[in-house]
């Protein structure tokens, strides 16, 4: 269900509704109690967070787990890998 910004012509308040899409728009304003409200243009926001396929395969480096509170990388985080060496041998066994 999306969020409705409204505002009232006569004064000045303004306020977010919960509504289903199908629903009639508010008149009434809560505060002055006038049938002044308007339902207002305004961008859609949301954020991608907790763990999934988001976190885990389009972000990178220190940009993952943007969602914490800390700051810090996600827990479940793999150090980077440097892909750049190429396999050694240990005790003469091929890795």
């Amino acid at each position: 269900m999306p969020i409705y910004e409204y505002e009232c012509k006569a004064c000045g308040h303004r306020l977010e509704k919960l509504q289903k899409l199908g629903a009639a728009p508010l008149t009434d304003c809560p505060a002055c109690k006038t049938p002044e409200l308007n339902r207002l243009i305004s961008a859609a926001g949301f954020r991608l967070a907790g763990g999934g396929w988001y976190e885990t395969d389009f972000k990178s480096g220190d940009k993952k787990n943007l969602a914490g509170d800390s700051g810090a990388p996600a827990s479940d985080a793999k150090p980077p890998t440097d892909h750049t060496k190429a396999p050694t041998k240990k005790d003469g066994a091929a890795v």
